[in-house]
């Protein structure tokens, strides 16, 4: 009786078994079809195409870069094109500079100036008595050192740089005053003091002339001045 009731029982756990199985792989299979169908869902999903808008949006922003970039692109050569025209023109500028400096030094060197006077002093040192009491009022007065021929030659024709020069006339003194006590208004000693009778003809010829230079073109052209 026991032997029949072991091979019922172990018939009866076979076919458990069996169901069991069975159901498991049912299960699973369910299981795999499930997790198919989801993954397809999201690779569709992920190749689904962008959303009009922001398609247009990263066209618009890709469009305004390679713009910017343009711009960029454009700034940069114009700023180079400004450098290199106002280094052209500085170079040019330059060589006027030097043109203009070597016109002067060869003008120095040959001791003329540009009124033929004759030749141009360095220093009030080169002359003496009267003419070297003029050459330094002079520069004090604010004339460069080349009017000192001008008026070297002025004034040696008007009166010999001698402060007692007259004339009929009544002119008196180095410039020639007229009337000679027009010099008074630099000193009450115009009558025998150089200096006194130089600073008034300084401010004279400066107002009336500018310069020594052009007071003696003036006497060149008319014998006066």
């Amino acid at each position: 009786m026991s032997r029949i009731w072991t091979r019922a029982s172990v018939r009866i756990f076979a076919v458990f078994v069996l169901i069991v199985g069975l159901v498991a792989g049912a299960y699973l299979g369910i299981n795999r079809g499930t997790s198919s169908h989801d993954t397809t869902v999201t690779v569709q999903y992920a190749g689904d195409p962008l959303d009009p808008v922001e398609e247009q949006r990263a066209q618009h922003d890709a469009a305004n870069g390679y713009r910017q970039e343009r711009m960029r692109d454009e700034a940069s050569r114009s700023a180079s094109r400004d450098a290199k025209r106002k280094a052209e023109e500085g170079n040019a500028a330059a060589a006027e500079v030097a043109q203009d400096a070597d016109k002067a030094a060869e003008q120095n060197k040959s001791g003329s100036s540009s009124g033929d006077v004759g030749p141009i002093p360095t220093s009030c040192k080169q002359y003496t008595g009267n003419r070297a009491v003029g050459c330094t009022l002079m520069l004090q007065a604010g004339f460069q050192i080349d009017q000192m021929a001008c008026l070297d030659k002025l004034w040696t024709r008007e009166s010999g740089w001698n402060q007692h020069a007259s004339n009929p006339s009544g002119a008196y003194g180095i410039p020639q005053a007229l009337p000679g006590d027009k010099m008074a208004t630099y000193g009450s000693d115009w009558q025998d003091n150089p200096a006194t009778q130089i600073k008034w003809g300084l401010s004279y010829i400066k107002s009336k002339y500018g310069t020594p230079c052009d007071a003696w073109q003036h006497s060149e052209d008319t014998g006066w001045y």
